[in-house]
Order: structure tokens, then sequence, then C-alpha cells
């Protein structure tokens, strides 16, 4: 595996690859990033790893400072999963002074996790418009966890004309039924044990019931979205951590 930190560089090493599979991340991995990157090593000849804490997705005084940063755990995991490049690139790689450009999905963009943190889906969108241009990727994977997340950039990739394939992965769960999250580290035990009670609402797959299972903790939003497939979407906060997660409610259960 070779880990590379600029784009001339994971440029031309990409330049003759084909069938490139992109799996993009902000590191500290974990199940669900596994998952991701195995499905990829299945599908395409090279496999490509970012590793970017996105400073263009967190507002002021949320968890940009203390999101956790495993580079080294991180690319050991990767070379074991069989990873051909992990693309490691400073933030001034990506966001060079005088940096001014951004993608905004207007409607998808702005409910839901849209609406609780204002801006955040223009990070995304827009760090993964450049990754997509950067690698040049056939298939680009994503966890269902992120829901919304996906819908928004397949619909950038779509509205942009991007040549790639948003794939999205079954969401990975510990067996207590927590969705797998770097987050979930700053959680006490304590709190771990109430978060449970996120997944157990959202597996009732009804909005009331799932209210109502939710009461006494802090709820930032609990609806029925249609993201293609449709899901019951929640954000809550345990302590000061908040925790989103998504059941669907069509087709196979993620």
């Amino acid at each position: 595996m070779k880990t590379l930190r600029t784009i001339a560089e994971i440029r031309t090493e990409l330049a003759p690859k084909r069938a490139i599979g992109l799996v993009p991340t902000m590191g500290a991995f974990h199940e669900g990033h596994l998952a991701l990157i195995r499905a990829a090593r299945d599908e395409c000849e090279t496999v490509v790893v970012t590793v970017f804490v996105n400073p263009a997705q967190f507002a002021q005084g949320e968890d940009f400072e203390r999101y956790p940063r495993e580079e080294a755990c991180d690319a050991a995991l990767a070379e074991e999963a069989g990873v051909d490049v992990l693309f490691a690139p400073s933030t001034d790689e990506l966001y060079p002074p005088g940096y001014q450009t951004w993608v905004e999905v207007e409607e998808l963009g702005a409910i839901l996790e849209g609406a609780q943190r204002p801006g955040h889906f223009r990070g995304v969108a827009t760090v993964c418009c450049k990754l997509f241009n950067i690698v040049r990727p056939q298939r680009a994977y994503f966890g269902q966890k992120d829901a919304q997340q996906i819908a928004v950039v397949r619909r950038m990739a779509s509205d942009l004309n991007l040549d790639v394939e948003v794939r999205a992965l079954p969401t990975v769960r510990d067996p207590d039924g927590l969705a797998l999250s770097s987050r979930n580290a700053y959680l006490s035990p304590e709190q771990r044990e109430q978060a449970l009670t996120l997944p157990r609402a959202l597996a009732t797959r009804d909005r009331e019931q799932a209210r109502a299972l939710l009461d006494g903790l802090e709820v930032d939003y609990l609806e029925v979205a249609d993201f293609g497939p449709r899901v019951l979407a929640a954000a809550v906060r345990v302590g000061k951590t908040r925790l989103i997660d998504n059941v669907v409610l069509e087709g196979d259960p993620a």
C-alpha cells in the first residue's frame, strides 16, 4: 500500500489504473469502514481510501479539534484489508489559501441534518466533488448510517454529471445494536446504555412508537424521509455526544 499526501502524487499513481473504487473517510476506522473497504476490494481492481477530517463540514463549536485521529492505526488496518492507495492530504492541499468555491445541494442539504448543522452538507458535497475529480473512481462507497449524506452525494454527482456510481452498504452495528461510529468513543459506559435507546426506537419502524421510546433523550429530529429508499431517521444527544441513525422502511433492512 502507498500512502500519498498530494494531489499530484495520487494523480500520477492512478493515471494507469482502471476500475477504481474509492472509500472516503475521516479516519478512526471501525468495522463499518472495513466493510466498505472489503466491498470495494471485491468489486474493483484498485482501491483508494481517503483519510481527511474535513473542516468544511464542521460548524463552529463542533468537535473538529477533538475528532479521533489515528492515522498510523488506520494505515495498518487499510493495508491489512488490501487497500492499494491511502490518500491522506493536509487541509491546505484540498483548501489552499484563497480557496472560495463550494458545492451546495440546496433542498436535500437543508433538511434534517442540514437544518441542525447549517453548512454541513455544503462541506460534504464540496469535499466529495473534489475527491471524485481527483481520484476519478468508477464507484464510491458509503455506509447507510449516513443516509442523508448518501442522498446528497448522489444528487451532487448526478447534477454535476460526474461519472461515478455511489454505493450504499448496510449499517454495521455492534452486537447490542448501536450503529458503529467514530464518535461512540466519546460515550461513557452509562451513556452508551442510554444511547441504545436510539436503535431500539428506530427498530419499531414507526415514528410515534419511536418518539415514545426516545422520551427522556434530547432529540434533534425524528422523521420519515425519502432518501431513496425511505428511512426513519433520527439524531439524538447523549451527554455532549450527538448520534445519528436510521432504518430503511422498504426493501432490505439496513
